[in-house]
C-alpha cells in the first residue's frame, strides 16, 4: 500500500519547451487529446499513459488484478508486460529489468476513469479486444488509427483506378469533419506517439518538483542516468526560469 503520493497534485499536463528528441505534450495539446478520444477505444490507453506513465507494454499487458481501486490510496502495480511474436500476443511475467516493476498511485482524475472501465468490461485485462484477450500488433495499430486520423495533417492513399494505381492526397482542415466519415473531425494539430504519453507524464513530475529518485521509481528507470538526463533536459529548458535562478545564484556570490 502506497503511503506517500508523490502525484497527487498532478494532471495530464506537459510544460517547458519541445525537445526534439522526445517532445512532451503541452497543457493545451494534452486536453485536446483527451476530449478527442473520450469515449473511443484508446481513451483508456492514453490516460494511463498521460496519468501512470506506463510504458505501451505495461499498459497492454495491465489486468484488473493489478488495479487497486478499492484501497485507501488507489494505486496500480506493475508486474506484467506485453510482447508480441509474429502478431501474436505473449504476456510476460519477466519485466525488462527489476525497477520496472513498481507500485504507481492513481490520480483521482485516473481513479474515476478505471472505475468505470472495470464497471464495463468483460476481460481480465484493462485494455483488450473484443474477444477480452490481449491486443495483437494489429489490434493496437488499429487502435491508435482513431488518434491519426483525426489529425489534421497531410496524408496520401491509393487507389485503383481503370486498372492504375493513383495516388490521392488529402489535407485536412483543422476542426472539419472527414468527407468520407461524418463521425471523424480533424480536431488534432500535432501528431501523438504512445511513447509521448509517457514522456509528459514524466515532464510533468520534474515541473511538480518532485525529486529524482522519486521520478527515477515511477518512470521505472533501472538507471539514474537517463532520469537525470531527461530531469536536466526538462528543468533547465525554461530559459526565463534558468536565468532567475542564475542571478539569484550571483547575488549570493556578491553578498558573501
Amino acid at each position: 500500500m502506497i503511503v506517500y503520493d508523490p502525484t497527487v497534485y498532478l494532471t495530464a499536463k506537459g510544460g517547458g519547451v519541445p525537445q526534439k528528441d522526445k517532445q512532451a505534450l503541452t497543457d493545451e495539446q494534452a486536453e485536446r487529446l483527451l476530449e478527442t478520444v473520450k469515449g473511443l477505444p484508446p481513451y483508456v490507453f492514453v490516460m494511463l499513459g498521460l496519468n501512470a506513465g506506463l510504458r505501451r507494454e505495461e499498459i497492454l499487458a495491465l489486468k484488473w488484478d493489478s488495479v487497486y481501486l478499492d484501497s485507501d490510496a488507489p494505486y496500480l502495480t506493475v508486474r506484467r508486460a506485453w510482447h508480441t511474436e509474429g502478431n501474436r500476443p505473449v504476456i510476460l511475467t519477466e519485466l525488462r529489468t527489476p525497477a520496472a516493476n513498481r507500485n504507481i498511485s492513481l490520480p483521482v482524475c485516473l481513479e474515476e476513469c478505471l472505475k468505470e472501465a472495470e464497471a464495463n468490461s468483460k476481460s481480465e485485462y484493462v485494455v483488450s479486444n473484443s474477444d477480452g484477450e490481449p491486443l495483437s500488433y494489429t489490434q493496437f495499430k488499429r487502435i491508435w488509427q482513431y488518434i491519426v486520423t483525426r489529425t489534421a495533417k497531410e496524408r496520401s492513399y491509393y487507389r485503383y483506378e481503370n486498372g492504375k494505381r493513383v495516388k490521392h492526397t488529402v489535407t485536412p482542415v483543422l476542426g472539419e469533419k472527414a468527407i468520407h466519415n461524418s463521425k471523424v473531425v480533424y480536431s488534432l494539430d500535432f501528431d501523438v506517439t504512445p511513447h509521448q504519453l509517457r514522456h509528459t507524464y514524466i515532464t510533468n513530475l520534474i515541473h511538480s518538483s518532485v525529486d529524482p529518485k522519486t521520478v527515477q521509481y515511477l518512470a521505472g528507470h533501472e538507471s539514474s542516468k537517463i532520469t537525470m538526463d531527461i530531469y536536466a533536459k526538462v528543468k533547465y529548458n525554461k530559459p526565463d526560469e534558468l536565468a532567475g535562478a542564475l542571478d539569484g545564484a550571483f547575488t549570493l556570490w556578491e553578498s558573501v
